[in-house]
């Protein structure tokens, strides 16, 4: 009986001691991705990699061109832009501009990434790449160049076409880098309205999370028969952000829903914490032959890592310094390796790198310094 009590308080004591997360939520989607783009840490995913028909999510690719355009002069938001027949007649979702009227690529943009014009999008397309198909080039070759592997565009809108194709894996990669490469931007998407030349009156953004959740900064709605309706969204909370993208919804309310639902899950259960910071002193180095016996290690950049809450308890750090370093040393110079490892498993590595210039001592004192070493080595001394 004693030994039956013994076990019970045992397993009690380790079941107390453990702190498990729930599985993600159960969503009926064709495809989905909830990441941290701070540290590109995956934290519920499903069919990520799946090719799926990306509807009006496309025009985040289209805006992303728009703003790389601008961001090296090659147009300004200021340039006026000539509506041309084919932009005007396009159908679906419109910010009604007119043929031969001249718009600003600022109003264009505010037509894509807000109202989500098609007819906005194929004028633009037309201004920066001298058409569609060549703004459709463009595109691709920025899909290219940022990684998105399972995509290829067919056109700047996101209207049905055979062969126009993304993943959300690559819609998670592409708001993230439109995050960090063009933030003023990006602001766009988190307007709730736009009204342009009081053609129509006021236009709302289709995205419902900028009302039910005040964190919620973008993105991009979607929806074709085919594709079903799709969703970019991000949120951001104290120091972590988060993107998830949802494919192949039954309904608008549903993909909201799931969205909120997959936000929730990663904001409640994880959690980004910064564990590096650039130009800090986290260990130290011997060095020989230098008129200094140490050079102090860092890092190069930031580093933060995303991980469940739970686990941060038992996460540590190995510092895998290279053997007998010799002056002269310059600031920057790769000295070793970090590791940070929780539960047992290597999650991050790091080069670790000297904070200061180390000066070699004269010749002399090199040669000493050499000969010393030549001797640790002859006999096995580490």
């Amino acid at each position: 009986m004693k030994k039956l009590l013994l076990l019970a308080l045992i397993s009690t004591n380790f079941i107390l001691s453990q702190s498990f997360v729930p599985n993600p939520p159960d969503l009926n989607l064709k495809s989905y991705i909830l990441i941290d783009p701070n540290t590109n840490y995956v934290i519920a995913e499903s069919n990520s990699d799946g090719q799926i028909e990306p509807a009006s999510m496309t025009k985040v690719m289209t805006a992303y061109v728009v703003a790389d355009q601008i961001k090296n002069n090659l147009i300004s938001l200021d340039d006026e832009v000539l509506v041309s027949e084919k932009a005007w007649k396009m159908g679906g979702s419109k910010m009604f501009i007119e043929v031969g009227k001249k718009v600003t690529v600022l109003d264009l943009l505010k037509g894509i990434m807000i109202q989500s014009g098609n007819d906005a999008s194929v004028a633009i397309a037309e201004y920066v790449g001298g058409s569609e198909d060549g703004f459709v080039d463009l595109m691709n070759s920025y899909a290219t160049a940022i990684g998105m592997k399972s995509t290829n565009f067919k056109n700047s809108t996101g209207l049905p076409s055979e062969g126009h194709l993304t993943s959300a894996s690559d819609l998670a990669l592409l708001t993230s880098e439109f995050i960090t490469n063009f933030p003023d931007i990006y602001l766009l998407f988190k307007e709730k309205e736009f009204e342009y030349g009081g053609i129509s009156g006021n236009k709302y953004n289709r995205n419902k999370l900028l009302w039910r959740d005040e964190t919620s900064d973008g993105v991009k709605t979607g929806h074709t028969s085919s594709a079903g309706y799709c969703l970019i969204g991000s949120a951001k909370r104290a120091n972590m952000r988060l993107i998830t993208v949802v494919a192949g919804s039954d309904s608008a309310n549903n993909s909201f829903s799931d969205t909120q639902r997959l936000l929730e899950y990663g904001f409640r259960f994880y959690a980004t914490q910064k564990y590096f910071e650039v130009d800090k002193e986290y260990t130290i180095s011997e060095v020989w032959g230098g008129k200094s016996d140490t050079v102090s290690l860092g890092v190069a950049e930031d580093i933060s890592i995303t991980l469940p809450r739970t686990s941060f308890k038992d996460v540590k750090v190995n510092y895998n310094i290279k053997n007998n370093i010799q002056a002269p040393i310059n600031k920057g110079q790769e000295i070793g390796i970090l590791e940070i490892i929780s539960n047992d498993e290597v999650i991050t590595t790091s080069n670790l790198v000297a904070l200061e210039d180390v000066e070699a001592k004269g010749f002399f004192g090199r040669l000493w310094s050499r000969f010393v070493l030549w001797l640790y080595g002859l006999f096995g001394i580490s």
